[in-house]
């Protein structure tokens, strides 16, 4: 073309969580059946709504005003009653001013890195939730910065790690944190949380804190929103409903403001992200009316209570499984639904092979393991040998080998089956 077209940040859009589907795909094509380990969508994996919170959706759906547009920002009832929910935590106190509406987290996100200046860089976790470490090196153009989060600490963030890089690294001007965390299952004690906002005042930071698995903690971990801890730090939390109804075909995500108004350049920041709103109208309405009804009905809490049961128990039964098996180091998943398999540093080579039945299935994976990772070149083979489909964790932004698995697959005869496979799959790859 008479002139180059492409972003300098274009090559950094990855996610492997659904790049891994396209190789899959070429697998099932040649008669290999897949059992889908790779995305967090528990509707796929069989969960079902429960039958009061079709009914609020369906008393919507009857409404002909739900088929409008929202307001840019998003409902300003369903705005006003979050804003509520914030300010009972106790913490920051925000006006429903202070939410902002998008179509899922995916679009908050891709504004929130798109409309920072370029030089504006913003540290994340490694492993790290490709969705924020594609954009944000995306917006930049270079890698995703990163601080660890340490598996022999039960994932949590290695504050030491995170001091160094920002103190001497003037061009980070915010942090990111997710808690609980994806792909880890960590849920980050309180003291941890404060002292990642102590790190953010001392260096006039703002913090970013993805918060969609908030109401999916199952082990009583003494964590904390953001806003609780937040004090004067600017910042913002993300939440949703896809996890929570679950609804993830709703693609309805909000952002949560806080001390906009005591930083001059972070408010300006957010009323270009409002303004960048306008240029769509508004957000999905539907889902949007929902949320009062749904949350402030009391039987949310105990729908709530209910999932944090069944995701506790498959935890446990996860862990049980892969906590035999030598070779890899598994932490218990604390909160959301994930569980994160990490391969011993240097067992892992290019010699070691799965057996695949199918002749076309093993031509097509052993046409695609040169050049890749070493966990990667593992998926493969996992996948050609059993057509399961799991995320490996050079995908999020690692540089540790390992796999992503998730707690989602309601049966249990199921369930029990895929974690066997991928067990003993893992045994036999490593030691034959």
């Amino acid at each position: 073309m008479r002139r180059n077209i492409l972003h300098d940040g274009s090559g950094q859009l990855t996610y492997e969580i659904r790049e891994i589907v396209a190789f899959a795909n070429r697998i099932q094509e040649l008669g290999m059946p897949i059992t889908w380990e790779n995305i967090g969508d528990p509707i796929k994996k069989g969960e079902k709504l429960p039958g009061w919170i079709k009914d609020i959706i369906i008393k919507l759906v009857e409404d002909d005003s739900t088929y409008s547009y929202s307001t840019t920002q998003g409902n300003p009832e369903t705005r006003k009653f979050l804003a509520n929910q914030v300010n009972q935590r106790g913490g920051c106190q925000i006006s429903g001013d202070e939410i902002i509406f998008f179509n899922g987290l995916g679009d908050a996100v891709g504004k929130i890195f798109g409309y920072l200046k370029r030089e504006a860089r913003v540290i994340g976790p490694s492993p790290a939730y490709s969705t924020h470490s594609s954009s944000e090196a995306a917006h930049s153009g270079y890698k995703h910065l990163t601080y660890k989060l340490d598996p022999d600490n039960n994932w949590m963030p290695d504050v030491e790690d995170l001091r160094k890089k920002v103190k001497y690294n003037d061009s980070i001007a915010g942090m990111l944190l997710i808690n609980p965390d994806n792909p880890t299952g960590a849920v980050y004690p309180r003291e941890v949380l404060e002292e990642m906002v102590d790190i953010a005042r001392e260096h006039r930071l703002f913090m970013i804190c993805d918060e969609i698995y908030a109401n999916i903690i199952y082990n009583g971990s003494d964590t904390a929103a953001l806003s609780e801890v937040i004090g004067d730090v600017p910042g913002m939390a993300l939440r949703g409903i896809s996890k929570e109804y679950p609804w993830p075909g709703a693609r309805c995500g909000w952002i949560e403001v806080f001390n906009q108004d005591k930083y001059p350049a972070f408010e300006t920041y957010i009323k270009t992200l409002i303004n960048a709103k306008m240029l769509e109208v508004s957000s999905t309405n539907l889902p949007q009316l929902s949320i009062p009804l749904v949350m402030g009905d009391p039987r949310y809490k105990d729908h709530l209570e209910r999932r944090k049961k069944v995701f506790k128990k498959r935890a446990e039964q996860a862990y049980q499984i892969f906590n035999k098996v030598d070779g890899i180091q598994v932490v218990k998943p604390q909160g959301a639904f994930y569980m994160t398999v990490l391969f011993e540093n240097g067992i892992l080579n290019e010699k070691q092979k799965l057996e695949i039945n199918n002749p076309q299935v093993k031509e097509l994976v052993e046409e695609n393991i040169n050049d890749v990772t070493l966990d990667k070149r593992f998926v493969y083979y996992l996948l050609g040998a059993t057509g399961i489909c799991v995320v490996p964790l050079s995908g999020f932004a690692s540089n540790k080998n390992g796999f992503r698995l998730t707690l989602l697959e309601t049966d249990e005869e199921t369930r029990t089956k895929t974690w066997n496979t991928i067990a003993g799959n893992i045994e036999q790859y490593l030691f034959g």
